[in-house]
C-alpha cells in the first residue's frame, strides 16, 4: 500500500474532478485518511471513492469549515447555525466520525460538541 498526504482542499479538488469526470476515479487513490492511525483503524471498513465523494460534498465541507471556525458547543447549536435538522446532522456527523474526520468533545449533561480532527487527508491505494 502507498500513502500520500494532502490537504482537505486538495481532496475537495479531487472530489470535484471525480464528480465531473467519473472515469478519472481510476487515476486517483480510492481511500483518503488524515493520519496513519486513522488509516489503520479504517482498513477493514474503507469506503468506496463514490462514498467518499458523497461524504465530502460541498455541503459537508462547508459544515466542516463551520465546525472548525465556530466551535459549536453542541449538536443542537450546530443545527441552529446550519439550519439543518438535528437528526440529519447527527447521521452526517456519525459518517464523518467513522471516517476519522470529526470527533466529539463531551460537554455538560449529555451534550457533545463536534470537532474537526482531520487537518490533512491521505490516500491509500490497495494492490
Amino acid at each position: 500500500m502507498t500513502y500520500k498526504t494532502g490537504s482537505i482542499g486538495e481532496f475537495m479538488t479531487w472530489t470535484k474532478r471525480v464528480v465531473a469526470k467519473p472515469d478519472t476515479v481510476n487515476e486517483t487513490p480510492s481511500c483518503w485518511f488524515d493520519s496513519d492511525t486513522t488509516a489503520a483503524h479504517m482498513l477493514g471498513a474503507a469506503a468506496s471513492p463514490e462514498a467518499m465523494v458523497k461524504l465530502l460534498s460541498e455541503d459537508n465541507l462547508s459544515l466542516l469549515r463551520m465546525i472548525a471556525s465556530e466551535r459549536p458547543v453542541s449538536l443542537r447549536a450546530l443545527a441552529l447555525m446550519t439550519h439543518r435538522k438535528e437528526s440529519n446532522l447527527s447521521r452526517t456527523l456519525k459518517k464523518l466520525h467513522d471516517a476519522g474526520i470529526v470527533d466529539f468533545k463531551e460537554g455538560p449533561g449529555r451534550t457533545r460538541a463536534p470537532r474537526v480532527t482531520a487537518q490533512h487527508v491521505m490516500d491509500m491505494v490497495r494492490y
